[in-house]
């Protein structure tokens, strides 16, 4: 039988899925043990003792000045703005990529704009955000929109443009008005595409909020890992950088499944 026919079976295909986290946590403990037996108080790799203690020290104990447990107030923060950028994003991506999916005079003005958009760098206009809209939540918050949701734009007008033609003629020999073609011919369809564009724009996502509490911010996630790098407290930045792997891959599964219970019969939900 060919490699390609060949499927794991389910105690196999949870050993293989495990698999790599194991390689690199063991490759991780291999390099920290050689450089601790060369230099016990280097902090460059800590031992995984030490960041097993930093991150119970960090989700347990108050900050003595605030008396807050601050990993937790910064993950609030964080997904705070993690959430209002994206909810912005996806909105306009909805409403944009409709219009020029389906409007041919929107498709004309719209399209080459936004293709042209999505090749900025959006970190490169990030001086340009902070002297617009300042140092507080709204300049965060833009970074994100401006970062993601041309992507979205343009993933969600092509997949309007792929819904097929027949469906559009026929509603309209049905007497649909445009609005009612968008509402109840293009829009149910696009809809888990929509979960499915906002599920890959989590990562870039994170990385403009990271970078952006990183350079002006006093809390979140991004802000304190910037804040203990002078430090080099590895064991800290290492904690949350897990922890944000962490809460990127709820997210995610949690949009998975509300677009395989909302929308089952979509191929985007499996």
């Amino acid at each position: 039988m060919r490699l390609i026919n060949q499927k794991p079976g389910r105690v196999l295909a949870l050993f293989l899925a495990i698999l790599p986290f194991l390689a690199v946590l063991l490759a991780y403990k291999m390099g920290s043990d050689a450089r601790l037996a060369v230099n016990p108080s280097d902090k460059l790799l800590p031992a995984i003792s030490t960041i097993v203690d930093t991150a119970e020290r960090l989700f347990t104990q108050p900050d003595r000045r605030s008396g807050r447990i601050l990993l937790w107030h910064d993950t609030a923060i964080s997904l705070q703005r993690l959430a209002l950028g994206t909810g912005i994003a996806a909105l306009g991506g909805l409403a944009f990529g409709l219009a020029i999916g389906l409007l041919p005079h929107a498709r004309s003005t719209l399209s080459g704009f936004v293709s042209v958009a999505s090749m900025v760098p959006p970190l490169a206009i990030l001086p340009i955000l902070f002297i617009v809209f300042g140092l507080g939540e709204t300049s965060k918050v833009m970074l994100i929109v401006i970062g993601i949701m041309p992507f979205l734009i343009r993933d969600l007008s092509q997949r309007v443009l792929d819904i097929p033609h027949e469906q559009i003629i026929k509603a309209q020999t049905l007497g649909a008005s445009t609005g009612v073609i968008a509402l109840r011919v293009a829009l149910p369809q696009l809809m888990p595409n929509l979960i499915q564009s906002v599920r890959l724009s989590l990562g870039p996502a994170w990385l403009f909020l990271i970078a952006a509490e990183a350079i002006a911010s006093d809390l979140g996630l991004g802000y304190r890992i910037f804040l203990v790098r002078r430090y080099l407290a590895m064991d800290v930045i290492l904690t949350y950088v897990i922890w944000i792997t962490l809460l990127a891959f709820v997210i995610d599964w949690a949009l998975k499944q509300t677009a395989r219970k909302a929308f089952p019969w979509s191929g985007e939900a499996l």
